[in-house]
């Protein structure tokens, strides 16, 4: 039976604005490209572009083969999720269209997986042409498309060895700390230390107390750092309301707004940040945007940020999902592997997902700052994974609107905590 690839990727330019998508098949034994499809669609949203993609990606290769198997790779978390059935689809712009990619081939054919924006690079391009064409008033011609080409020559310049290693989640790097730091003790009896307990006993207090700042440590080398931004106050933050992934996507109010302005302000006289990742949700990207006017810098969509769907609960304050559902919160409150009412994400779910971020950006931007504008849950997930502590820490952290929190990834594999809930901006 053969095997097809199907990358598929869409975009807004505006969020909604003006809309394209872009998709290719791949035979998944030789590589070779077998089909390409882009349209520009006109005014639409990032994740109705994306459905778009996937729907032609999959009719293209059904009209190759309809009894093939078919491995969808997309970077949109929200579409791979939702497809492969783990997450609830709520948006009434995106359930028609989930429906007609699963029309498409029987469900057994079809198996989906996340990549990387930058694996990614074919789809994008076509989606890029699409929507140039659309600017010009035109329609996408295969005959001069140059998708594949500027893909495969991305690839090769950004090609560079794999690291040796992912960073952990404290565990290890913790224990390695600890030991070290017990060689120093004074004992009459302890032996010299050695070149390599040195160096360990170094990188231990490093761990320990780490430079002022966002700084680095000069034994370890630069550290790829984050600066975790919670996204300011919307409308239901003052009401504490649970507001995730699966709920009505509010944007900022007014006092959020002026909360975006003034953390700007504050990176902007630190400094140092380089790169800016922001959650694909409203609030988010508002506050990135204000954050990357004031600094200069363009804003990347990352749907590994992406907020905790908290299923039927979305909407509602603590009190009433407790008079509500108060079994599913008990078990919710008990157990990170329990879902919200309604099968929202749980906290192991979250967690398995923003390590994958993690390691995926702190490879991608080794020695540089990289300020994540993200929500409660994953900015406490970071947190919570780099100082090893169990999953019952997330209900002991304070997080505010707009707080500024930093984590620094070492090449050791260890990560040190700068800053948490850092609101002096504000006042």
């Amino acid at each position: 039976m053969r095997e097809f690839i199907v990358e598929a990727d869409g975009g807004s330019r505006g969020n909604p604005g003006p809309a394209g998508y872009g998709s290719v098949v791949i035979d998944a034994a030789t590589g070779e490209t077998l089909a390409e499809r882009a349209e520009y669609i006109g005014v639409a949203t990032n994740n109705v572009a994306e459905y778009r993609g996937l729907v032609a990606g999959l009719r293209a290769a059904r009209e190759l083969d309809p009894s093939a198997k078919v491995r969808v790779r997309m970077d949109s978390k929200l579409v791979v999720e939702q497809m492969s059935g783990r997450w609830k689809i709520k948006h009434p712009d995106m359930k028609p269209l989930a429906a007609e990619a699963a029309r498409v081939l029987p469900a057994g054919q079809v198996a989906y997986e996340w990549i990387p924006r930058e694996q990614n690079k074919h789809a994008d391009r076509l989606a890029n042409e699409a929507m140039d064409a659309g600017k010009r008033g035109e329609q996408w011609d295969a005959g001069a498309s140059r998708a594949a080409l500027d893909a495969g020559a991305a690839a090769a310049a950004s090609r560079a060895p794999e690291p040796s290693g992912p960073p952990g989640d404290a565990v290890a790097g913790a224990a390695k700390a600890r030991e070290a730091l017990s060689r120093t003790r004074p004992s009459s009896t302890a032996p010299p230390q050695d070149s390599a307990t040195a160096a360990d006993v170094r990188a231990a207090r490093t761990v320990a107390a780490p430079t002022v700042g966002w700084g680095t440590a000069p034994d370890l080398g630069a550290p790829a750092t984050f600066v975790l931004l919670r996204h300011g106050e919307t409308p239901l933050t003052p009401q504490k309301r649970f507001s995730g992934s699966g709920g009505t996507d509010p944007s900022l109010s007014d006092v959020g707004r002026e909360q975006a302005e003034r953390v700007a302000a504050a990176l902007a006289r630190r400094g140092t940040v380089q790169h800016i990742l922001a959650s694909p949700l409203a609030r988010t990207r508002e506050t990135a945007g204000a954050v990357a006017a004031r600094l200069g810098l363009e804003v990347t969509v990352d749907d590994g940020l992406i907020e905790t769907d908290f299923g039927a609960w979305e909407g509602l304050t603590f009190g009433e999902v407790r008079e509500r559902y108060p079994d599913d919160l008990n078990a919710w409150l008990a157990d990170p592997e329990a879902e919200p009412t309604g099968g929202g994400e749980s906290f192991a779910a979250t967690a398995v997902r923003i390590a994958a971020a993690r390691d995926r950006l702190a490879a991608a931007y080794a020695g540089r700052t990289v300020l994540l504008v993200t929500h409660v849950t994953p900015i406490k997930t970071f947190v919570r994974l780099a100082l090893g502590a169990p999953p019952e820490s997330l209900f002991r952290m304070e997080l505010s609107a707009a707080s500024l929190s930093a984590v620094a990834y070492f090449a050791d594999g260890n990560a040190s905590v700068r800053l948490f809930n850092d609101t002096s901006h504000l006042r």
